[in-house]
């Protein structure tokens, strides 16, 4: 049984050390077949591109031994090798330009010491990268392969204070502009990031680069489909649940074919547990602190439509929650339609992990009482156990009770039906409970559907100083929303707030 590759970011490591392999070589065959070029690709965090770059590396180094039964091995040209260059922001903080300046001058003498280069002469940061890329060409008389991992880390890392991060994204695009003056040596470069700054902000001048992100063909370039994962981890799945496998990890698309998170899936096959192991690798508290401070209703994350502005680029002063939860990976494509010039986008979260993690960031955030929140989220689990209507209308009052009086107050939307939605929609999804939000009939939109066991809810949000009292439940019968669920067990909840007392005054239910 070949050993699980968790954390292995080095393709010379891990097939060399006898690691289970997902094999991703016929997209390096690609940029092979095409000469070269500049490739850019963004994914989120942990989902393999160091690795790829480590692959790009081996095959153009034409380290052939390495291949050895993958596609590469009779689809690369072994004769001709380039030298290669690696620039990473991967390890560590930036948390100064002082500091990026720094780290810039470690990574020219890493790739100096790697190439027997003495040293470099020019004064500046960028001269000495130019530098580098034409002395590593006259050495080897080859063109220069140059990857760039992480590109974006540095302002990432400074993404919360606007004036450092512009700083730090100035510095960055004075260095990358070197990739087009030094076109005349370089055979290829791949540049690889969370997010997607525009070219005019860091790759001014370079007209040529191929986004390789949102590109059907490219879609499975990182992760592991569902052939990969049940071929090659086959010795692992021995009495797994594949489905529960696929609703919890799978589910990230970037227009193709959906695939896994790695670094989940092979925790998972190690412990056997589901657990959230990516979210937990990384805190949202900037997005969280975004969705916040703009009033965001947490209910429209579940399914949006957007257009190319969404999915493409932003700049750090004017940055889009959006765009941030697509980039990051906390929403992927659902899909895409073109109509006339306009093309738009259906987004949603990936799995059940990253909806459950991230409505239990924001409830934490809202609650900050985290024993109130975990308490509140079991015995909303009992009351659904046991279809305890009366212990159901006590957690809804315990729900609001657990956030703090000075941020209801703060919070301008606290007279709105959307505000009280977002908080019963999160404690819903923290705790795993099927939840959807604005589900469309053909009489209009109910507000939340909850699925537990074989039983269907039907709930309907209002604010009793705007509809008056006993409106929820009837607009549910008027509406006809339940009507949709022919032949189910189906209940229906009226759950009405005042923005007064900040609370419940009215929670009316019946069996359709």
């Amino acid at each position: 049984m070949k050993r699980l590759p968790i954390g292995i970011q080095t393709f010379e490591k891990l097939v060399g050390e006898g690691f289970a392999y997902v094999d991703k070589t016929r997209f390096v065959a690609d940029l092979g077949e095409e000469g070269g070029g500049y490739y850019f690709l963004s994914r989120p965090r942990r989902f393999g591109k160091s690795l790829f770059l480590s692959t790009i590396k081996a095959a153009f180094e034409g380290k052939r031994d390495l291949f050895r039964g993958l596609y590469l091995e009779n689809n690369w040209d072994w004769e001709q090798t380039n030298p290669v260059i690696q620039v990473s922001f991967g390890a560590g903080m930036v948390r100064s330009v002082d500091e990026l300046r720094d780290t810039l001058e470690e990574i020219l003498i890493r790739n100096c010491r790697h190439h027997a280069i003495d040293s470099l002469a020019s004064p500046s940061l960028k001269g000495r990268f130019l530098e580098l890329i034409e002395l590593v060409n006259a050495k080897y008389s080859r063109p220069v392969v140059v990857l760039v991992d992480e590109y974006d880390k540095p302002i990432l890392d400074s993404i919360h204070k606007t004036d450092l991060a512009v700083a730090i994204r100035e510095e960055l695009k004075n260095i990358y502009s070197v990739l087009k003056e030094g076109d005349p040596y370089i055979q290829l470069v791949f540049i690889t990031g969370v997010s997607k700054f525009s070219k005019v902000s860091l790759f001014s001048g370079l007209n040529n680069l191929k986004d390789m992100t949102i590109d059907k063909r490219y879609s499975s370039l990182c992760g592991y489909t569902q052939q990969e994962l049940e071929e090659v981890f086959v010795e692992y799945l021995d009495g797994v649940d594949l489905d529960a496998v696929q609703a919890w990890y799978n589910g990230y698309s970037w227009l193709g074919e959906a695939v896994y998170n790695p670094f989940d899936v092979l925790l998972y096959l190690d412990t056997g547990e589901f657990l959230s192991y990516w979210f937990e690798t990384g805190t949202p508290s900037f997005l969280v602190q975004l969705l916040r401070r703009g009033r965001y209703a947490i209910p429209d994350i579940e399914r949006f439509e957007a257009g190319e502005e969404i999915v493409g680029s932003f700049e750090i002063e004017d940055i889009s929650v959006e765009t941030l939860l697509f980039q990051a990976g906390y929403l992927t494509l659902k899909k895409a339609e073109q109509i006339g010039t306009f093309r738009r986008y259906e987004l949603g979260y990936p799995n059940l992990e990253v909806k459950s993690s991230l409505c239990s960031s924001i409830l934490t955030d809202l609650c900050r009482d985290r024993v109130a929140k975990t308490r509140n989220q079991s015995r909303l689990l009992d009351a659904f156990m046991e279809n305890d209507f009366g212990k159901m209308e006590e957690v809804f009052h315990s729900f609001f009770a657990s956030i703090p009086g000075e941020w209801l107050r703060e919070n301008q939307t606290a007279g709105y039906e959307a505000y009280y939605a977002s908080v019963v929609y999160c404690y819903f999804a923290a705790t795993g409970i099927d939840v959807c939000p604005e589900r469309h009939s053909n009489k209009g939109r109910l507000d939340l559907t909850v699925r537990f066991q074989d039983r269907i809810y039907v709930i309907e949000f209002k604010v009793v100083e705007q509809s008056g009292p006993g409106k929820a439940l009837e607009q549910i019968r008027n509406k006809g929303y339940a009507e949709q669920f022919v032949g189910q067990e189906v209940y229906l909840v009226g759950v009405e707030f005042s923005s007064e007392e900040k609370n419940i005054v009215l929670f009316e239910w019946e069996r359709r």
